[in-house]
């Protein structure tokens, strides 16, 4: 793996040079970020050795490099998912990547479903404050190089706090309600049943969704600061009278997805 990621990284550091510490991931549908960079420069995951495209509706393939605001970020757009059918440690691949490349905090941000209606409807943005992982598997699994980190990382703060406190004062000033609460990560690719989300909001479950987490998990080992947004693109199963869709969901997250490029884009110019 450190073999594969540095000469991945070789490459990309042959056709940009990388001057950023900061990393965002796009979710299904939050693209509008992507149109707020300046000096852009696009990189096709086809061309990166050993990076995958993404098959899912609502993500591109893309390694984009620019300025946002002050800051130069780099920005993958194209998440994998572990439904897609790649293993855990193809779908984290980018992170060991990134981590050579230099980038020390990274922004996740994901469509999910609401789990706690009290506090989330659709449209809303919640920033993730810890998770479970009902997926059937992490991407820690399996031989352990050093190099990358300790066979054993500590979750006692897998979301920094540095991070989210930065975070609310944005929200704040940009009058948006903050909102904090536990993320879920699904197996998918199918919608949780009734009775999944009954046992998850009895867990204290407040979204659902199916990523994120083994993200989380391999930054984490990566001593990589994580900062993560779930914009509220449906209600889950049994909360929402109507059935679920992955085109109503793309279509939320797009309207949304400028709200959520101006906190990120105003984080980001914090950090």
């Amino acid at each position: 793996m450190y073999d594969k990621a540095l000469e991945a990284a070789n490459y990309i550091k042959s056709r940009v040079i990388v001057e950023s510490n900061i990393a965002i991931v796009l979710g299904s549908g939050l693209t509008s970020i992507v149109d707020e960079l300046d000096d852009k420069v696009v990189i096709d995951f086809n061309d990166i050795p050993h990076f995958i495209n993404s098959s899912v509706k609502g993500h591109s393939s893309n390694l984009i490099f620019g300025l946002l605001g002050k800051k130069k970020v780099c920005l993958l757009s194209g998440r994998l998912h572990y439904y897609e059918g790649y293993s855990m440690k193809e779908i984290t691949f980018p992170y060991y990547v990134l981590k050579l490349l230099g980038i020390q905090n990274v922004i996740l941000t994901n469509s999910a479903g609401g789990i706690n209606s009290d506090l989330l409807e659709p449209g809303s943005i919640m920033t993730v404050n810890d998770f479970i992982n009902f997926m059937p598997g992490n991407p820690l699994i399996g031989p352990n190089d050093e190099r990358f980190g300790t066979r054993f990382p500590d979750m006692t703060e897998p979301y920094n706090v540095e991070l989210r406190k930065i975070a609310k004062d944005v929200f704040e000033s940009n009058n948006v309600p903050f909102i904090e609460g536990v993320y879920a990560g699904f197996q998918g690719p199918y919608y949780e049943t009734k009775a999944e989300i009954r046992m998850m909001k009895m867990l204290g479950v407040d979204v659902v969704g199916m990523s994120t987490v083994p993200e989380t998990i391999l930054c984490n080992q990566l001593q990589m600061n994580v900062l993560a947004f779930s914009t509220i693109t449906n209600l889950a199963t049994g909360i929402q009278k109507q059935k679920h869709s992955h085109d109503n969901v793309v279509k939320i997250a797009n309207e949304t997805s400028a709200k959520l490029a101006q906190i990120i884009k105003d984080v980001v110019n914090k950090i």
